[in-house]
């Protein structure tokens, strides 16, 4: 074999491997849709659903058109450099192509994202990235479900998704981000560059958003549960979100040409089959925990597995086996109380978003600061430690997270743009946003005892159908 095949071959397996890993995460969308599709009432199914389409679509558009720039854009930026530069020329390496060897894609014209025989990795890269962005605006989906218009979310999804994750990741999921070249911040899997960020964006969200109507007692205060219409389609929706996240992780990975041995995005080395024992024990270890705590409840088992991975995630790379259950199990065991918590303060949080994503998210960027503190990660790096965990964690979740997320909603919601009026909440999205129920052919339970008819809608015959 000539050199020249040598290294085709070698450009081909890594461009494979990064376009399948990004395929299997479209998984992780199919079981957003199925998720929070059966965590909705009847009334709202196919809101609900569409929405999450919609969160594909808008995200991968405005990734495309500005987070990527952004991506390129901001590791310096504060502490050691603007947001224009050099990094953001599209006519020179930046930050990814100095690291990578690959031509700058921070803009949209670049050749680097079109087809472009001289470059077969750049744009497999963004398409990984995106998934990574779409999957952020995902976390917040699952929270507001069942109240928000369509617009505000859009707008939303499009803030968190293509822009504040994205500074996060610029600071803390980069070879040149500050939080590692000031404080040794480490953040293998993006819990709190990602799911710490989503979550308490949410969480802020959820503030001015308000709860659903009847939600809590109107005398008492206290919370009522509302359940999901379909519970079964939530679990197994949960199962798919966990195929994608294998791949997700896969993703994490840096494997090109050229390298000896797989790197994190920090330099350091890793193993794809640590990947793979390391999440499979924290998904079992999670599902056990949330179990045992909320007393067998459905729901909370089987988000225990996200949380287990979640709370493990920063530090995959770094842990054996044994750290790896017991952080796990910690986080899931957990993670129900602190979504009762929020309950009770009076936040509706759907699917518990905020336990899973935005306090796991926390738990597993802290844990590095605890259990892998004293890691190297190179030359002139500080080492990993408590405080450095500490700063990006702050960072991630407060000023990428939070407050963002609550003041665009709390702008929104002065513009009367927020949230859905009670006439149509009460009716349900379904008939005020498509005229049709997602089950017009079954009678629907009502929320008291006895069952209701649901009423016909009329509907134009097409060619073919028969007359009922």
């Amino acid at each position: 074999m000539t050199p020249e095949s040598q290294e085709f071959l070698a450009t081909f397996v890594s461009e494979s491997y990064y376009y399948w890993a990004s395929v299997f995460m479209l998984l992780i969308h199919v079981g957003f849709l199925a998720y929070e599709g059966g965590a909705s009432r009847a009334k709202n199914v196919l809101a609900t659903m569409v929405k999450n389409l919609l969160t594909l679509s808008i995200v991968g558009l405005t990734f495309f058109f500005f987070g990527w720039w952004v991506y390129n854009a901001f590791p310096l930026f504060p502490l050691q450099g603007g947001i224009v530069g050099p990094w953001t020329d599209p006519n020179s390496e930046g930050v990814v192509g100095e690291v990578l060897g690959l031509v700058q894609a921070s803009y949209p014209w670049s050749p680097a994202l079109g087809p472009n025989v001289a470059d077969n990795l750049t744009g497999v890269f963004w398409f990984a990235f995106s998934l990574f962005a779409m999957t952020t605006a995902s976390i917040l989906s699952g929270a507001v479900i069942e109240r928000i218009k369509v617009g505000a979310y859009a707008i939303l999804a499009v803030v968190l998704g293509s822009f504040t994750w994205v500074v996060a990741a610029a600071w803390g999921w980069n070879p040149y981000g500050w939080f590692l070249t000031q404080f040794g911040y480490h953040d293998f899997g993006c819990s709190a560059v990602l799911h710490g960020v989503a979550g308490f964006f949410a969480l802020g969200v959820l503030i001015n958003l308000g709860p659903r109507i009847g939600k809590f007692d109107s005398t008492t205060g206290k919370p009522r549960a509302i359940l999901p219409h379909n519970l079964p389609l939530t679990m197994v929706g949960l199962m798919l979100i966990f195929v994608g996240f294998y791949a997700f992780l896969a993703a994490c990975v840096i494997f090109v040409p050229g390298q000896s041995v797989e790197i994190t995005i920090y330099g350091t080395p890793m193993t794809l089959a640590s990947i793979g024992v390391n999440t499979t024990l924290a998904l079992c270890s999670g599902i056990v925990g949330a179990y045992i705590s909320s007393k067998a409840d459905p729901f909370y088992t089987i988000s225990g597995g996200l949380a287990g991975i979640i709370s493990v995630g920063a530090g995959l790379d770094l842990y054996s086996p044994a750290i790896v259950i017991l952080i796990a199990f910690i986080g899931a065991y957990t993670m129900p109380f602190v979504g009762n918590a929020v309950e009770k303060a009076g936040i509706d949080d759907a699917v518990g978003a905020f336990a899973v994503h935005g306090y796991c998210g926390v738990i597993g960027a802290m844990a590095v600061g605890v259990m892998a503190t004293g890691y190297p990660q190179g030359d002139g790096i500080p080492l990993t430690g408590f405080i450095g965990q500490l700063v990006g964690t702050l960072v991630c979740t407060i000023i990428l997270g939070f407050i963002p997320g609550y003041g665009v909603s709390f702008v929104l919601k002065k513009l009367g743009m927020l949230r859905v009026s009670p006439e149509e909440e009460i009716g349900g999205l379904d008939l005020t946003e498509f005229g049709l129920e997602g089950y017009p052919e079954y009678p629907i339970l009502a929320e008291g005892n006895g069952v209701r008819q649901t009423p016909a809608i009329p509907v134009s015959p097409q060619p073919g159908m028969p007359t009922l």
